[in-house]
């Protein structure tokens, strides 16, 4: 544990400057023995998670589904899907979790549903039910081809033929996932009362998934191309500017009555994923002081091939301490993209990076998701053709990675029949390599990521700078990267060398380490010797 103690932080919102752990149900463990995770598992593990010293849990869909993609083509907004228990054991993580001080954050998926929920089973009845425009339907072109050139994220045109209408419906992602229509006033009222019945159950706030896809043009005007083409391509999702199926100039309005609701329970969080190649520009949008949402977070990190100081300078610049601006959230890995572990090693020690993530990450100025074995340091994990479930990484195979591997059951017990995620084989293999960075195994050792991981959060947890303060670059030459945050008279300084050799940087006047990673002090001359991937933070009195 530190040996300082820090200034508490408890006139900000729980959410500001949070640390919040995500839980992907289906692959977290398995309490009845049929290879998928549930909520009976998250239960009994929701200790490990407070033991991290985080501020809360975000659980990845649990809602009733089809899984055609993996709860996120939700079946009934207000059902829990019999394969992760019943609403009893939600409200049983909702007690413990209040109990162990942990918030409780959950998806909602408002841009779109199932082809298997109510409203689109009527909806696409007939042209003139009740809900005929709760779902965005058009007619062919006189040729019989869909109304415009929109393509899918998951691949193919966004949309697909109904006999029993005669018209297209649209779906941005999978076929199975029709799209809601949120123009629609009706629509957003019947989503709000989704929204009000999970807060009344207990829940302290929602992420609010892919959210700058909620509306489209209703003129259904083609997307222009990319001009000269992507610079990489694996769909044809890739070869479009996605002006028209997305990011609507009305969305903004849909999240200011989502706000509405949320203040009316009082601390409530609204989260959001924003995805795109304007997402640092909606991230804004959406988050304006003092009526939106109060954080989003982007694909900075999750896609990034390496990490550099230019893209921590570059992130963390465009967020300044300005109450004209909102609040970020940063996430190195997540369900979504590969393992930060597995893309920003290459070739140095994994352990010393997963740590070196962990120190940055806890540094950053924002509200953090720290998602599931990432406190254990887990690499990718290896998933076979046979053996992919990914709707995406089957069609691309074998030119992307898909998310598979990075959804693999989470190690529990080294010496344990799969780990001790489930008593049979689990929906996804467990990776060879991840047993030996079992909870148990690092629970004996020291010196573990995990560890690491609990002293790297305590620390932040404590300090009012790191979760609250301004921050401010220090000169500093590549890879060496060096920051400070401040608040309340409290000055922390971090700093890590992100290259892959060992590089030397002179500690400021007055500066004093309190954690240290791969890194000598020279206490005749103040300088550090830091490995690659090692850092520290140091108290730097103002």
């Amino acid at each position: 544990m530190p040996s300082r103690d820090f200034p508490t932080t408890a006139s900000a919102p729980w959410w500001r400057g949070a640390s919040i752990y995500q839980i992907y149900p289906r692959s977290f463990a398995d309490s009845n023995g049929d290879g998928i995770g549930d909520l009976p598992g998250v239960l009994a593990h929701l200790d490990h998670i407070a033991s991290l010293n985080v501020d809360g849990i975000w659980l990845s869909p649990f809602f009733t589904s089809p899984m055609r993609d993996f709860g996120y083509d939700v079946a009934d907004y207000r059902g829990v899907d019999p394969i992760f228990g019943s609403m009893a054991d939600f409200d049983a993580i909702i007690s413990k979790a209040h109990d162990l001080g942990l918030k409780v954050i959950i998806d909602q998926v408002y841009c779109h549903t199932s082809d298997l929920h109510a409203w689109f089973v009527e909806s696409r009845q007939s042209r003139d039910n009740l809900k005929a425009d709760w779902f965005v339907w058009s007619d062919p072109k006189p040729d019989g081809s869909p109304p415009n050139n929109w393509q899918a994220v998951f691949g193919g045109p966004c949309w697909t033929w109904d006999a029993r209408r005669q018209q297209y419906y649209l779906h941005n992602f999978l076929p199975s996932q029709p799209q809601l229509n949120l123009h629609n006033p009706a629509v957003q009222d019947a989503i709000l009362d989704v929204l009000r019945f999970w807060f009344d159950k207990g829940v302290d706030g929602v992420r609010l998934d892919a959210i700058n896809f909620a509306m489209h043009d209703t003129d259904l005007r083609d997307n222009p191309p990319v001009d000269g083409g992507p610079v990489r391509a694996t769909r044809p999702y890739d070869f479009q500017h996605h002006r028209y199926n997305q990011s609507h100039p009305k969305v903004p309005d849909f999240l200011a009555r989502i706000r509405a609701v949320a203040d009316s329970y009082g601390d409530r969080f609204l989260l959001a994923e924003i995805g795109g190649e304007l997402s640092h520009l909606e991230m804004k949008a959406y988050t304006q002081p003092p009526s939106l949402l109060h954080s989003a977070y982007g694909f900075r990190y999750l896609y990034a091939p390496t990490l550099e100081p230019s893209i921590i300078r570059e992130a963390s610049s465009a967020w300044p301490d300005d109450p004209a601006i909102g609040w970020p959230t940063w996430t190195f890995s997540n369900h979504d993209a590969p393992r930060a572990i597995s893309r920003w090693a290459q070739g140095r020690n994994e352990a010393t990076t997963a740590k070196c993530a962990l120190l940055l990450l806890c540094c950053l100025r924002g509200s953090l998701i720290l998602y599931q074995g990432e406190e254990l340091g887990l690499p990718q994990g290896e998933v076979p053709f046979h053996r992919l479930q990914d709707p995406e990484a089957i069609a691309n195979w074998p030119q992307t990675l898909g998310r598979d591997g990075a959804r693999t059951p989470m190690p529990w017990r080294a010496a344990a029949p799969f780990a001790g995620f489930s008593s049979i084989e689990p929906w996804l293999p467990i990776d060879a390599r991840h047993g030996a960075l079992a909870v148990d195994v690092q629970e004996a050792d020291p010196f573990s990521t995990l560890q690491f991981a609990r002293l790297i959060f305590t620390l932040r947890r404590q300090s009012a700078a790191m979760r609250l303060g301004s921050m401010e670059f220090l000169e500093a030459p590549e890879p060496i990267l060096a920051f400070t945050r401040q608040a309340a008279g409290e000055r922390v300084l971090c700093v890590v060398n992100l290259g892959a050799e060992n590089a030397r940087w002179r500690l400021p006047n007055g500066a004093k380490a309190i954690l240290g990673l791969q890194v000598v002090e020279d206490a005749a001359n103040g300088e550090l010797d830091l490995a690659p991937h090692g850092g520290l933070i140091a108290d730097w009195p103002v």
